[in-house]
Parts: structure tokens; sequence; C-alpha cells
């Protein structure tokens, strides 16, 4: 009893944190690229802005709740909460630090997978319910796109799996205690990064929004709370991959000596995780969007020859010893 009751302490402060920590990303990311782009950013609500993202809440929250009449009631309604459900629930296998973490499973890396492709339906279900051709193209195009690179995502940490013989995340991070994985795995670790960004719809991968070309893409349609929703599950998904990647490569909460004494654990694996979102953030300003064809080509042309060859080098040297 006294265990469970612990666990449901820990859930509810991790999601109590997390929720807060994706408002502020928003803020984050608008001041950041204001500096990259030398201009101001928001700077009117509170010091620095810094409550601006709470004003778009309240703001957000203020508006009408509309369903199109249109649409597929029920479904239009129930696609955000899947979206943001399935990225909130990911988190669960997190080890956070040797001690923080809600849950440790022996297939914990596999359950990441599997909410990663699960949370693609929140947004197909979103276009389709919309019952608007802008939307519709919206879902078909994130279809297609997680799809795609969940494979290379799913091979990328493969050789991970390889080198320390277990799913369990907090297992992988105590293997990386001689050495991070990113020495050996730095191809494993671009290619998960450039899934992870398609997985999250990030630009330059933000064709399924595309406003260019499809208005809001999956999400046209949507206002008020089912909107901040996806929103909320946009910002999760980015804090998600970030904290993936410390884990599977950047050796977690782990430190080398004589840094890990300067810094609690926990301290140690925030910072790691903040330096990668803050990549997501200015990768923004950087890139331009390419072509939706273009996209689906380099991930199959490219990314997937690129994960295989790293899974059978990663494979030989293991066998070889030399890993």
């Amino acid at each position: 009893m006294t265990e469970m009751l612990w666990k449901l302490f820990e859930i509810t402060v991790i999601i109590a944190l997390l929720i807060p920590m994706a408002a502020m990303l928003v803020w984050v990311e608008r001041r950041m690229i204001g500096i990259w782009q030398d201009r101001l950013g928001p700077n009117r609500v509170g010091p620095f802005g810094i409550l601006q993202s709470f004003a778009d809440l309240l703001k957000i929250l203020g508006k009408e709740d509309w369903v199109p009449p249109f649409s597929d009631g029920r479904v239009f309604v129930l696609a955000p909460v899947i979206g943001a459900l399935c990225v909130l629930m990911s988190f669960a296998v997190v080890p956070f630090s040797s001690v923080i973490g809600v849950s440790d499973l022996n297939i914990g890396l596999l359950f990441f997978l599997a909410m990663a492709s699960l949370a693609v339906y929140g947004v197909v279900l979103a276009g389709w319910a919309s019952n608007s051709k802008y939307a519709l193209l919206g879902g078909m195009r994130a279809a297609a796109q997680t799809v795609s690179y969940e494979v290379f995502m799913g091979l990328s940490v493969m050789g991970v799996v390889l080198l320390t013989g277990s799913f369990n995340l907090r297992e992988i991070v105590l293997a990386q205690a001689d050495g991070w994985l990113i020495q050996s795995q730095f191809i494993g670790f671009i290619i998960f990064l450039i899934a992870g960004i398609a997985e999250s719809h990030r630009l330059p991968f933000d064709l399924p929004e595309a406003e260019t070309e499809l208005t809001a893409g999956f999400h046209t349609e949507y206002s008020g709370l089912k909107f901040a929703l996806f929103f909320l599950g946009e910002y999760l998904g980015v804090t998600l991959i970030s904290a993936m990647s410390v884990v599977l490569f950047f050796g977690g909460w782990l430190m080398p000596e004589p840094l890990a004494s300067w810094l609690p654990p926990l301290i140690w694996f925030v910072v790691k995780v903040m330096c990668l979102v803050m990549f997501f953030i200015l990768l923004r300003t950087s890139l331009p969007r390419p072509r939706f064809d273009q996209l689906l080509k380099f991930g199959w042309v490219v990314m997937l020859p690129l994960a295989l060859v790293n899974l059978l080098a990663t494979a030989l040297l293991r066998l070889s010893g030399v890993l």
C-alpha cells in the first residue's frame, strides 16, 4: 500500500511539473527565436515576458470550445486527448534518476516505441473527423510521415540494445557508467534525432500542419481546450524525444567524475534534456521546409540504408569483441 501511494504521488508530481514546463517551453521558444533573429520576442507580460504563456493559455481557455456541425463529434473531441495521453504515458518509463521514475519496465524501450506509434492515431483521427479537406490532407501526411520514420527510429535504437543487452531504460543508463553510447552510436543518435523531429512534427518536418499549404493541417478546425491539447502534446513530445535521447545516448543522469559530484543526478538529467530542447528550438529558425515527397524519399533512400548499416556494423563489432 505504501509503495502504491508513493507511485501515485510520483505520477502526480511528474504530471504537475511536465504540463507547466510544456507551457513554459512556448515562452522559451519565442524568446530564443527572437534572440536568434535579433528581435525582442515576448516582453510585455511579466518580467521578460515570462507570463506570456499563461496569458496565452487563459486566452485559449476563454475561446469558444466549438465542435463543427459537419464533423464526427465524438471522434473530433477524442482525437486531441489520444495524442496528449500517449505522450504523457511514455514518460512513465523514463528514468529521471536512479530512484525517480514511475515504472521500471523490462520492456521500457518497446513501451516508448509503442506509445509513439499510437500517438499518430490522435492526429489521423483529428484529420478524418474534422470532415475538412485541409485537415484530412494533414492527417494523411502525418500517417505517412510517422509510419515511415517509426521504422528508422526503431532500427536506430537496436544498436543500443545490442551493446547493453537490455530493453530496460534504467539498465541502459547504468550500462553507460564507463562511457556514453554517443561515442559508439553516433550515427544511431543522428537517425534517432531526425526520426524524433519527424515524429513530433517539428520544423522542418511540420508538413502535416504546414500553414502555407494546409492552413493548419489536422488541427485546422480546432479551438479552445482541444487546440491547447494538441500544443501540449507537441511540446511534451519535444521534451520526450530529448529525454529519450539523453537516456539512450548521453548516459541519463550519469556524469563523469569530477562533474558528477557538482550537482545532483536529477539536475544533470534536466540540464542535458534542456540542451537538446534548445537544439530543437533553434533548428526551427535554421532550416527550410522540404516538400513532402522529399521528406519521404529522404527517409527511405537515406535513413533506412544508414540505419541498417549502423545496426550491422554494431553487430559485427560486438561479435568481434571491439565493442
